[in-house]
């Protein structure tokens, strides 16, 4: 077994190795929440390419930024969570624009296609799902990741977005509320386009 992989520390207790110089601890944290991470910032900007190099960039961060985390502050993810955010804030305000999304589903390996229709259904109901949640302004875009795919809780979205609590769940409410009108409007305008007759395809 690899010791590293199998390192039976908290979380807390690695960023104190870091801190510490400790390789190892380093490289556990890394392969724990790298993908979480990596999530997260694609969620936020929409490109793999800065997602990849934002990831990159948390865990420089951390390396040189251990020594000053607090867990009474937060958890490590809720910490990571929030140099992320940190950072593709940063991206975005230099390149001005948010970057349309990219077609490819990071984390989903490739399968068999058993039902080619429903597999399309189910890509389109991504697809639709990413645009909306990209639509949203930073603020709720932020919260809605953090506490819904990232299942922080609110303290732990709290310390990551540097806020009270309350500002979490007020943000988190208007951005569900925010996606589901998106949702149903782009669902609405789908299907007011008639599918053409098959014998377009003969």
């Amino acid at each position: 077994m690899d010791a590293v992989t199998h390192d039976p520390r908290s979380d807390a207790d690695l960023v104190a190795g870091i801190a510490a110089g400790d390789s190892a601890a380093f490289v556990t944290l890394f392969r724990r929440h790298r993908l979480p991470v990596y999530r997260f910032a694609f969620h936020m900007a929409g490109l793999e390419a800065t997602a990849e190099d934002v990831t990159q960039e948390v865990f420089l961060a951390v390396m040189d930024e251990a020594g000053r985390y607090d867990a009474r502050r937060g958890s490590v993810i809720g910490w990571l969570c929030g140099i992320t955010r940190n950072l593709v804030r940063r991206r975005l305000e230099r390149e001005r624009f948010l970057q349309p999304l990219g077609d490819d589903d990071p984390g989903q390996t490739p399968q068999a296609v058993s039902d080619p229709l429903a597999d399309l259904a189910q890509a389109e109901r991504i697809g639709l799902l990413r645009r909306a949640v990209m639509s949203l302004p930073p603020r709720y875009r932020e919260a809605v990741l953090l506490c819904d795919l990232e299942e922080l809780s609110y303290t732990e979205a709290a310390a990551a977005l540097d806020c009270a609590v309350g500002t979490v769940r007020s943000r988190l409410h208007r951005g569900r509320a925010l996606l589901a009108a998106k949702l149903r409007a782009s669902e609405l305008g789908q299907s007011r386009l008639k599918v053409p007759s098959t014998r377009c395809f003969a």
